[in-house]
């Protein structure tokens, strides 16, 4: 790689990288929201709203399309954190 483009490529990353900690912060105020959810929950079943995920999938497609982003990436992107934080709550369901 000419040193121009490993020039270009640092500068790339470190706006990614300084992306990457904005989103940690979103991360955060999102499972904070969840903790409240969790606790709002009387049952263990209650956990997984299949309906809602397709809602929530459906919804994040079409605005995918609008935005001119790849909906496959976005789609996986959202189940990975949909699933994920089932497997939150499914591990703080008790501790509440």
């Amino acid at each position: 790689m000419s040193p121009i483009r490993k020039k270009k490529l640092e500068v790339i990353r470190k706006k990614l990288d300084k992306l990457d900690n904005s989103l940690l912060s979103i991360i955060k105020k999102r499972t904070l929201l969840v903790n409240e959810v969790v606790k709002l929950k009387k049952f263990k079943k209650e956990i997984v709203d299949k309906k809602r995920i397709r809602v929530i999938l459906t919804k994040i497609r079409k605005k995918s399309i609008q935005k001119k982003i790849d909906p496959n990436i976005t789609n996986r992107i959202w189940k990975n954190m949909i699933w994920s934080y089932i497997n939150y709550e499914r591990k703080n369901f008790n501790k509440k």
